[in-house]
């Protein structure tokens, strides 16, 4: 039997640990004496605490340490749940490892340091949306004042915060002929017309998004920029990119205040 100072000198756990334990009934002294209070601990127990001092050390809870304990049946169940924890943590942290590294080359260039992704979820959305082919990528924006006037006329009444964005339907990079959906995030729906249809866009789990302030025709130097962070950071783009409209052409003057988001569903 060895008091519970020299039995925690042995195995290098504090006193206060040891009553702490014993106080949750995870590790009760062989012997307490009635007189002086003084707790007693058995050659027997020196197994059963190397194991919770383990457990404990491989990041489990005093929880689940004592169900172990009690139920040594149970812990394949407990460790490979902590196993699949770690795993994601060092997936998690590799992830965010792998942006330093790729920031820091970015500071490196000379404009690449104005973009900062971050990885975020776009809202599930009802929208008033008008799809067509615009000859060029910059004469699409003279035909968004007329949705908005066939909006008005249905009755639409636009979400706030605002979210007014573009979806590119042609998978690439097109200079003639877009295939371009106009989205205009809306509170309810309305009666459709041949110019503007209702729908709901569902949510997306995963995407890039980047902030683009300037004039829509520095937008290549974004997209090469936001598609080469997925191919390094691991990513798969899987459905088209977005340009979410901030400030523009009707609330700044000069094109250089313009500010716009492009977001990219990806994936692992």
């Amino acid at each position: 039997m060895y008091k519970i100072g020299l039995f925690s000198k042995m195995n290098r756990i504090t006193t206060k640990t040891l009553r702490h334990y014993d106080e949750i009934g995870l590790l009760k002294p062989a012997h307490v004496d009635d007189l002086t209070g003084y707790r007693y601990y058995a050659s027997e127990q020196l197994p059963i605490l190397h194991k919770i001092m383990t457990l404990k050390q491989m990041g489990l809870g005093l929880t689940d340490i004592q169900q172990i304990v009690d139920n040594p049946v149970s812990a394949q169940v407990f460790l490979k749940l902590k196993e699949k924890e770690l795993r994601d943590a060092v997936e998690e942290q590799e992830k965010k490892l792998l942006q330093i590294k790729n920031y820091m080359n970015r500071l490196k260039g000379e404009n690449m340091a104005a973009y900062n992704p971050i990885i975020k979820t776009l809202p599930k959305v009802i929208v008033a949306s008008m799809r067509f082919r615009s000859p060029s990528y910059g004469e699409y924006f003279h035909v968004i004042p007329k949705m908005g006037e066939e909006m008005k006329r249905q009755g639409a009444v636009c979400a706030e915060p605002e979210y007014c964005f573009s979806i590119y339907h042609d998978g690439e990079y097109k200079e003639r002929d877009i295939d371009v959906e106009v989205c205009e995030a809306v509170v309810d729906f309305c009666q459709g017309s041949e110019m503007v249809q209702y729908k709901v866009i569902d949510q997306v789990d995963t995407a890039v998004c980047i902030l683009h302030k300037g004039p829509y025709e520095a937008f290549r130097e974004a997209y090469t920029f936001i598609y080469q962070w997925i191919k390094d950071n691991g990513y798969e783009a899987i459905d088209n990119p977005r340009e979410s409209y901030i400030d523009g052409i009707w609330n700044k003057e000069s094109k250089e205040d313009w500010l716009t988001e492009i977001q990219v569903p990806i994936k692992k």
